[in-house]
């Protein structure tokens, strides 16, 4: 037989393109149409269809970047033969880039209900009504532009602000008709698109390919070219042979979970996210109207309680398909957070205001982490969501590492206390399947634990911008369910898919410690004003909600609502394209405002919260929220200041200054540079020989792609030590010793204060920088005289230790990483921290040294000025402290991270207060202290072992209480495993390495009021 396979390839692509594409909508008649150009911002329904719509013809240009046009429709519900169905059409202008990326809309009935969004790739509209009736509906068409432009490639682009983005208008409305659709021409267009697919990924020389091939040949036999719609019936009855054929036993089995990855910020500000939410969200409960046995599965309580804000009929339609199980809220955390860079509380408090809001809104608690998209994963996160009482976790982006390839897809991830959490790792490859053949057998192809296991699970439906799952799709799961040659596909859940593996798999492998992205190391960095603003918020609302429970217990009403409101912002804002810095430039901008506002509300309360404390008087105190006493005061309570009795001194000379105290000496060059570092209770200096500290360098920063998101490996071929010194001198201070130099770079600025502050057993370097260089990375070395070949970086409620070697392949591609408040470098009797204030992205190395041995080289990450998503990131002024210890150990730099980002407050007032808690034991600490969530007045005190060893401690409160139990991050109680004694207002705690625990100290009474 003469193979002309390739032929009848050609003759089927033609056939679909031509016939069966324009057969699916038998007649097509045209709406009538009016319009409203809003003005600028987007508002609601009930303003939009108050105002004068005029004439609007199709073929009509319209949409500025981000600009709203609102279409009045009407026409006339038609009549229709059996087997057909009516329907709207409408084309806003649509391209062939995926959907969320460009124009999209919502239609409104009358009574400002929504029936269903418009979008590319799934543009029809359910007809309601009888033939007759009148339609009556509006359009509320968005002009989103394109910026991503299909990632082809990363040009800047002024159109991520509204003021930049130009007058030109992007889109023409090409279509808006009533559609009548031949249902059964439909049909065969979706059998057609599922054989041929699975007839690509087939082998060539398989008999099932060859088979299927024939029958397509058949079936466009049987189709007469001149009346598709007559000869469709025929056309099916060909395939039904090759359709009816079952899935082999052994074939790869797919949970089909409909899923819209909605990125709550991106190329897109927040506003046009809530859009985004309900016109996805109104897409699929019509879906389910025509299916209902699709489920859909959402993240992110936030967009939920948009829709419950802006969209309450639809949220009332979500609640009732929640309740049927067929609307399934998923990940339990408040976004899709960012893992890297949220600091423990803030992370813990992603689960509980998410799956609070789940119990509260809906009785429902999801039991899954959802993370498709986030940038790596913290170690740290398996204990934090079984703490939060979650069992299974998924993932998608691992796939997108540089060098190594993941071993597992189902596996048990261990965190760095210990606890395992299952979790599954798609090896379909993307969170936006469409079930196509292609990803079906890929799936199956790349499953990694085949002969032990043979399930996994594939979220389709568009995604990132939103639009969710259509009934393309869903028609091709439902033929894939068990066809020859194909994986299997089963309509599924979350938690039946978890449950399913489980049971499939009682043993899987494990991963242990941090799950690190090869890719994307540049969010670390990028934005460096909403790192800020974050790290700035969340130890703010650590005081805050320190003082107002110290407050509360005096009498004063707890700010539950005006806290509430303040965590929401903090949270939405680590979203994984926020605060990792990777959205236009609107983002930024409306994130720094919100900061803003979160850094003034706690402030107000800890103004309030004090007053009340303190006392009115005007004794000097010091307050300190921190674990650790400061400046002579009381860890967690107010003290009498205590001014130094020895001031730090400064001698200059002839090569540059030197700076002294009771502990440390240090000598800086007239570059402003750090010769030596010495802790005088050993005469060690921290510097290495020859080496210079406080060094900033500039690289070259031009990623391959991504720019916004990537530092390459290849940055490092490129470097300009910033040395030159237009000034530098001594600060007068009355008891500090202060050096500032002044550089200039080009355009950039940079000044920075070196001090040493009296009895101070670190230096002191706060960096401020005016910048203004583009596609440049700024960093700030320490070449450290200790050998090591790891170092420590403090994650959530703990640390983890990373090679400075780069002997495999995965410790070579770990060349960027992420640290939050402290950075520890050490050898046996002798290590160094270095703390910072907003700082994240940091890379330490080794390098060899004179004489032998090797120096490690610790940066830090400081600027980054990439021009894609935002050309103006991080333009303009920043400021950054950091300190360096000598002489420390993880207990020191521990403390060394607390003194930086939480200092403590000069008040007034009218004396000292004894300490609300109090802990034995350096190594457990105090992470959040704060009212219940239930409003019940109860204390809440969650607590951590630091060190990374078994700690035994004793807490101590200013306060009584009837009785004290640990709970999880919900704050229901759970057995007791930290918990040891309870002697009146003592606790005795025994917490393993890293333990995370939370106390619930019931009906509080305060017994000590002051010192």
């Amino acid at each position: 037989m003469h193979d002309d396979s390739a032929l009848v390839e050609a003759r089927i692509r033609r056939f679909v393109r031509e016939r069966l594409h324009p057969a699916v909508y038998a007649v097509t008649e045209p709406l009538q149409l009016g319009a409203w150009l809003v003005p600028g911002e987007p508002v609601p329904f009930a303003e939009a269809v108050a105002q004068r719509f005029e004439p609007f013809a199709v073929g009509t240009a319209w949409g500025r970047a981000w600009s709203t046009l609102w279409v009045h429709v009407t026409g006339v519900v038609p009549r229709v033969d059996e087997g057909r169905r009516a329907e709207l059409i409408f084309d806003l202008g649509f391209s062939d880039a995926e959907p969320g990326f460009q124009a999209e809309g919502t239609v409104y009935r009358a009574d400002g209900s929504i029936v269903k969004a418009v979008e590319p790739r799934n543009a029809y509209v359910p007809l309601e009504g009888a033939p007759g009736d009148p339609i009556d509906l509006y359009l509320e068409a968005a002009a989103n532009p394109d910026l991503a432009d299909g990632f082809r490639d990363f040009r800047p682009t002024p159109r991520g602000e509204w003021e930049t983005a130009g007058e030109d208008l992007l889109y023409t409305f090409r279509q808006a008709d009533i559609g009548i659709l031949d249902l059964t021409v439909w049909e065969l267009l979706q059998d057609v698109s599922v054989l041929h697919g699975l007839l690509t990924e087939l082998p060539p020389t398989s008999p099932r390919r060859a088979e299927i091939l024939r029958a397509l040949e058949r079936m466009i036999d049987a189709t007469d070219p001149d009346d598709v719609a007559g000869t469709a019936a025929d056309a099916r009855a060909v395939l039904g042979e090759v359709m009816a054929r079952p899935a082999s036993a052994s074939a790869h089995r797919l949970h089909a979970v409909g899923h819209a990855h909605i990125d709550s910020a991106w190329l897109w500000p927040v506003r046009e996210t809530q859009r985004k939410v309900a016109r996805t969200f109104s897409n699929v409960l019509s879906l389910q109207q025509e299916d209902p046995d699709v489920a859909f599965a959402a993240s992110s309580a936030q967009q939920y309680a948009w829709m419950k804000r802006f969209q309450p009929e639809l949220y009332e339609r979500m609640r009732a398909a929640i309740a049927d199980g067929r609307f399934v809220p998923a990940g339990g955390m408040w976004v899709e957070s960012d893992t890297n860079m949220p600091g423990g509380e803030a992370l813990a408090r992603q689960f509980v205001r998410g799956k609070r809001f789940f119990l509260e809104e809906f009785g429902v608690e999801p039991l899954d982490v959802w993370l498709p998209d986030s940038f790596g994963y913290s170690a740290a996160l398996p204990q934090i969501a079984r703490a939060a009482g979650s069992r299974w976790m998924l993932t998608q982006k691992m796939s997108w590492n540089e060098t190594n390839v993941m071993p597992h897809h189902t596996f048990l991830w261990e965190g760095i206390d210990g606890s395992r959490i299952f979790t599954h790792f798609p090896p379909v490859d993307t969170y936006n399947a469409r079930l196509s053949a292609e990803e079906v057998a890929r799936a199956e192809r790349q499953y990694a634990e085949k002969g032990a296991a043979n399930t996994s699970l594939v979220p389709f439906g568009y995604g990132d911008g939103g639009g969710g799952p259509n009934r393309e799709m869903v028609a091709a799961a439902r033929r894939l369910r068990s066809l020859e040659g194909s994986a299997t596909v089963t309509l599924s859940t979350p938690a039946r898919f978890f449950e399913a593996a489980e049971a499939e798999y009682p043993s899987p492998p494990v991963w242990s410690g941090e799950m690190y992205l090869e890719f994307h190391r540049g969010t670390y960095t990028s934005q460096a004003r909403t790192k800020r603003g974050n790290r700035r918020s969340e130890h703010a609302l650590r005081e805050a909600e320190f003082w107002a429970t110290a407050a509360a217990l005096r009498g004063a009403p707890y700010p539950y609502d005006e806290l509430d409101a303040a965590w929401e912002t903090v949270l939405l804002q680590q979203f994984h394209d926020i605060l990792p810095g990777s959205s236009i430039g609107w983002v930024h901008r409306e994130a720094e405002r919100r900061y803003a506002e979160v850094l003034a509300s706690a402030e107000r309360i800890i103004a309030e919260a004090l007053a009340l404390v303190a006392g009115s008087g005007d004794a000097e105190l010091v307050a300190d929220a921190g674990p650790y006493a400061q400046e002579g005061g009381t860890a967690m309570g107010i003290a009498v200041v205590q001014e130094p009795t020895a001031a730090a001194s400064i001698t200059q000379t002839p090569a540059g200054f030197v700076l002294e105290n009771e502990h440390l000496t240090v000598t800086i060059d007239r570059a402003g540079l750090v010769t030596s570092l010495v802790a005088r209770a050993t005469g060690r200096n921290a510097i290495a020989a020859g080496e210079r500290g406080n060094l900033l360098q500039l690289h070259r920063d031009t990623p391959t792609r991504w720019d916004a998101w990537d530092i390459d490996e290849h940055y490092r071929r490129h470097v300009t030590d910033v040395t030159q010194v237009e000034s530098i001198d001594v600060v007068p201070h009355p008891s500090a010793a202060i050096v500032c130099v002044v550089r200039e770079l080009g355009g950039t600025r940079i000044t920075q204060t070196l001090s040493l502050a009296p009895q101070a057993r670190a230096l002191d370097i706060e960096t401020t920088v005016d910048w203004h260089e583009r596609q440049k990375l700024l960093k700030l070395a320490f070449p450290l005289d200790v050998h090591t070949d790891r170092a420590t970086s403090e994650i959530q409620f703990g640390h983890v230790h990373r090679p400075t070697h780069a002997n495999t392949s995965w410790d070579a591609a770990r060349f960027e990483t992420v640290a939050h408040r402290w950075l520890h470098v050490g050898e046996p009797g002798f290590g160094v921290a270095i703390a910072n204030d907003s700082t994240y992205g940091h890379d330490v190395a080794r390098a060899s040294r004179s004489g032998g041995g090797t120096v490690t080289v610790a940066r830090l990450s400081l600027l980054r000025a990439p021009l894609f998503p935002d050309p103006e990131a991080d333009q303009g002024e920043h400021t950054f402290r950091v300190s360096v210890r000598p002489d420390a150990t993880i207990a020191d730099a521990v403390r060394e991270g607390y003194r930086l980002n939480l200092p403590a407050r000069r008040m007034s007032g009218a004396g000292p207060v004894a300490p609300l808690l109090s802990v034995s034991s350096d190594a457990v600490v105090v992470e959040a202290v704060k009212a219940a969530e239930d409003r019940s007045d109860d204390v809440i005190v969650r607590l951590y072992e630091a060190h990374g060893g078994r700690a035994a401690a004793r807490l101590t409160t200013a306060f009584g209480f009837e009785a004290v139990s640990e709970t999880d991050l919900l704050e229901r109680e759970v057995d007791r495993s930290a918990v040891r004694a309870v002697d009146g207002t003592d606790v005795d705690l025994e917490l393993r390495a890293f333990q995370l625990v939370t106390l619930r100290f019931r009906a509080p009474r305060l017994e000590v009021a002051g010192g």
